[in-house]
């Protein structure tokens, strides 16, 4: 039944790669169940709750993915978009959490018109090829700059704005969990050399254990003013989710609509969507070609239910108490790790279910063991770049600059921004605006608007 279903054969995988596959993504994406509630509490909202929203949003979107799409893409509250959330909206503009839900539910209706309507498919088509090969090695980039600075090897300074970490400075905390971030990405990248199947999977456990290892004979400290936590689970297993009834609809209770303001939730909510949107197309893109899902028109096959899962787990999420629910860059370890249908979506949602009931467990999985898949990742994600070519400047600049921006501005959606401006730009410029297709130009636009009023 899961081979008629999925498809497994002719996607060139088999029951085995695909569990490893959705585990592996799981673990990638398991930090969010401790980030999300962290960020989103800032805005007034209870943590147990945040965290129960964050694992069922997880579930709905990544179950929707795989039975509508049949992608082994996984779906999460992303990052950026809750700080955004936290911080501006409930933060700097004094709204409550509750119009916020409401904003990104009303975000999430729109974005399932668009998608079941052509034209989210129809911009995902118009980006040229050799752009996208540009926004896959930028997503490539950024995830492993995340990675980086998950593992503490890259901190912030001052003067040039990132730096690598004084690793004698403060040995016993930061400086060990970098050590075993670098450990961790060779434990992996000879695991990928020898050929062994689940090398990503099997590095970030076996990070984790050197980890509780270094812990218990003293040579790693926790220190949580460093942002460095124990390694050790501080539980295993929470029946109780009774808190869940603190957020969930209050995105339609009366607070959501105290000192409403119509023009501040338009902007509120188009801030959401945009960056929703984008992000999602760029996502899509770059985990689609490093599975080689991209036709040679640069085209991802069933794109119109992929989006709409994505934009039905937004308006869900919103419900039972989160921000906008998107599809994950770190899905691409799941792909490295041979993902190639809906099924590994299936095994990482029940995964996310699961972690209702094992929460403080999953919780526990340190920075330093998730990093070094990610950073792996980002190499792996760099073959892209073979497939752009530097000889043609008017293909080859756009999808340097857009796979520029996105790590340094730690945004996928302003490097897809930066990418079709630049292409639109550079080749009416000098000629070769027949070659240009007209949603670009619309985009290009639309893009420099944003820029000027946004």
């Amino acid at each position: 039944m899961l081979e008629k279903f999925f498809k497994l054969k002719e996607n060139g995988t088999d029951f085995k790669t695909e569990i490893i596959a959705g585990i592996t993504t799981f673990m990638a994406m398991a930090y969010i169940l401790a980030v999300n509630p962290d960020i989103l509490s800032a805005s007034g909202m209870p943590k147990d709750a945040v965290l129960i929203a964050t694992a069922l949003s997880a579930f709905i979107g990544t179950m929707c993915m795989a039975l509508m799409a049949n992608y082994p893409f996984a779906l999460a509250p992303g990052l950026g978009l809750n700080a955004y959330f936290a911080f501006t909206v409930c933060g700097i503009m004094g709204y409550s959490w509750q119009f916020a839900l409401f904003a990104v539910f009303i975000e999430g209706l729109i974005f399932i018109v668009l998608s079941v309507t052509p034209v989210r498919e129809a911009i995902f088509n118009a980006i040229p090829l050799q752009l996208k090969k540009g926004v896959s090695v930028g997503i490539g980039l950024f995830i492993a700059f995340i990675g980086l600075q998950n593992g503490n090897i890259v901190v912030n300074d001052d003067a040039t704005l990132v730096t690598l970490v004084k690793f004698k400075a403060s040995f016993n905390d930061v400086g060990i969990w970098a050590v075993l971030t670098i450990i961790g990405v060779l434990i992996i990248s000879i695991l990928h050399i020898k050929k062994i199947k689940g090398a990503i999977l099997i590095g970030i456990f076996a990070t984790w254990i050197l980890g509780i290892i270094c812990e218990l004979v003293g040579i790693y400290v926790p220190n949580p003013a460093a942002e460095c936590y124990s390694t050790l689970p501080s539980g295993f297993a929470d029946f109780s989710f009774a808190s869940i009834g603190q957020t969930f609809g209050a995105c339609f209770s009366e607070a959501a609509f105290a000192n409403f303001n119509v023009l501040d939730f338009i902007v509120i909510m188009f801030a959401f969507l945009f960056v929703d949107v984008f992000d999602t197309l760029g996502t899509l893109i770059g985990c689609a070609d490093k599975a080689d899902m991209l036709d040679k028109e640069g085209k991802l096959p069933r794109i119109r239910p992929a989006l709409l899962a994505d934009a039905i787990a937004t308006s869900a999420g919103a419900v039972l108490g989160t921000s906008t629910t998107t599809t994950f860059v770190e899905s691409s370890s799941g792909v490295s790790a041979g993902g190639r249908t809906g099924l590994s979506s299936v095994v990482t949602g029940l995964l996310f279910l699961v972690s209702l009931i094992f929460s403080p467990l999953f919780i526990s999985i340190p920075g330093f063991a998730t990093a070094p898949a990610l950073v792996f990742v980002g190499f792996l994600m760099m073959s892209a770049v073979t497939g752009i070519d530097l000889k043609d400047p008017t293909e080859a600049i756009p999808a340097f600059l857009s796979f520029l921006v996105m790590p340094l501005t730690y945004s996928i959606s302003e490097g897809i921004c930066i990418g079709v401006i630049s292409y639109v730009v550079i080749n009416l410029f000098t000629g070769n605006f027949k070659k240009i297709k007209p949603l670009m130009y619309i985009l290009a636009i639309l893009f420099v608007l944003k820029y000027i009023f946004l």
